[in-house]
């Protein structure tokens, strides 16, 4: 990247959190793009739902891939619409629920039940691999996209897009994999690579970036790493990707919205400055 291109980007970054500090009503953005600019549940998880959708609030992003510890996977229909109902007051859509792990097929019964009840129609999991024909069966009787999380070289289950891809090519269509680009570049993928290679078995995109493309690399903001994602944004242009591309902020996780804000403005510049 340029250096002229990359002082443009800081400084829409800079401009945009300086605007979202100063308007606390504000009308929701559009992107002009066919992928939606997310937040991953996971990036709140030391922070109740308030405080969640206050932050999201903050950098006007609207879609949120719902984690358990937000709305448990036991919760009535009650609490559902009453979830729902909170969202609404922050103009926020969920668009799936996950990342939910599942060892057992009573597991697998209880996410796509409980994704159903949601009414969300993507779950991204991570099931054990010999559950994977039960899976194939309950997306078959749903007729849900399901999106495996891949998770770099720290777990032997699922660490880049490659395996996925090798456990699912003879499956249902419907069954896919969540590409975390900050992962897969730490396994030692190229994301860029294989969001084109494995396009239409990404349903769901996770946003980070990586300083190594090593077990070593530390993930963080998107725009601070070794991953060009000017070139990834023009990639999900290319293979026309219309899911979500959802910021998970593993970084400073107690505090964490001046990452946040700094990544959503980031990647909302490259947005801008590659169309």
């Amino acid at each position: 990247m340029s250096k002229t291109l990359r002082l443009f980007l800081l400084l829409v970054c800079a401009h945009t959190t300086i605007l979202f500090a100063n308007e606390p009503e504000k009308t929701q953005r559009d992107d002009g793009e066919s992928f939606k600019v997310a937040i991953a549940g996971y990036t709140f998880v030391n922070f109740n739902l308030d405080e969640t959708l206050k932050m999201m609030q903050e950098v006007d992003v609207h879609y949120l891939c719902i984690k358990d510890f937000h709305l448990p996977l036991n919760s009535t229909d009650e609490e559902i619409a009453a979830f729902h109902a909170k969202l609404a007051k922050y103009d926020v859509t969920g668009y799936a629920v996950g990342p939910i792990y599942m060892k057992t097929k009573e597991e697998v019964d209880k996410a796509f039940d409980y994704a159903k009840r949601v009414g969300v129609k993507l779950i991204v999991g991570v099931p054990n691999h010999e559950l994977l024909p039960y899976v194939d069966k309950k997306v078959k009787e749903y007729d849900f996209k399901y999106a495996i999380h891949l998770h770099g070289p720290d777990i032997e289950l699922y660490p880049h897009a490659a395996d996925i891809y090798e456990h699912v090519k003879d499956l249902d269509p419907r069954i896919g994999m969540c590409l975390d680009i900050g992962h897969d570049a730490r396994a030692g993928h190229d994301p860029i690579a294989d969001l084109k290679k494995y396009s239409d078995r990404v349903f769901d995109i996770h946003m980070k970036n990586t300083t190594a493309a090593t077990k070593a690399g530390k993930t963080g903001e998107i725009g601070r790493g070794i991953i060009d994602i000017p070139a990834f944004v023009r990639m999900l242009r290319e293979v026309k990707y219309s899911g979500a591309c959802s910021l998970e902020y593993e970084r400073n996780m107690k505090a964490p919205l001046a990452g946040i804000a700094e990544s959503i403005g980031y990647f909302r510049g490259v947005i801008d400055a590659t169309k």
